[in-house]
C-alpha cells in the first residue's frame, strides 16, 4: 500500500477549508510546526481542545516519517498533558524518531508554549505499510 496525499488532510491539507493547514520544517533532527490557538479550537471555555492538540502531535510525528520516505501509519498514540494552552497562545510542536526496527517506528513529540513550557508530550508507534 502506498500512502498518497490529496491536500485534504485536516491537519496539513491546504485545500481543507476547516483544517489547521500546518506547515513543517526541520530544525536539526527535529521536525517542527507552529500554530496559534484560535477560538474554534477550544474545548473548555478559553482552553484548546485536547484532541486538537493530540492531532497536531500525531500529525507532526506522521509527517516526519513521510519526509523520511517511510510509508507508515500510526498504530498507537499516547499523549500526556502537562499544562493548559489558552486561546490566542502560540504553540510549537517538535517531533523526532527514537527507534526504527522495521516494520515498527517509534517517535516522540512535544508541544511547547513560547516561554518553553511543555504543554503536552506524545509517543507513537507507527507501522510501515
Amino acid at each position: 500500500m502506498k500512502l498518497r496525499v490529496d491536500d485534504m488532510c485536516f491537519a496539513c491539507g491546504k485545500k481543507n477549508p476547516i483544517g489547521l493547514k500546518l506547515e513543517f520544517r526541520f530544525d536539526g533532527d527535529d521536525y517542527v510546526t507552529e500554530f496559534e490557538v484560535k477560538p474554534e479550537y477550544q474545548g473548555w471555555a478559553g482552553i484548546v481542545h485536547g484532541g486538537l492538540l493530540a492531532t497536531a502531535l500525531d500529525e507532526t510525528m506522521a509527517r516526519l516519517l513521510w519526509e523520511k520516505d517511510l510509508n507508515a501509519i500510526t498504530g498507537r498514540l499516547n499523549v500526556r498533558y502537562h499544562d493548559r494552552l489558552t486561546i490566542g497562545e502560540k504553540v510549537t510542536v517538535r517531533a523526532r524518531i527514537t527507534k526504527h526496527r522495521s516494520p515498527l517506528i517509534e517517535t516522540t513529540a512535544e508541544a511547547l508554549k513560547t516561554d518553553g513550557t511543555v504543554v503536552a508530550e506524545a509517543t507513537a508507534v507507527s507501522m510501515e505499510v
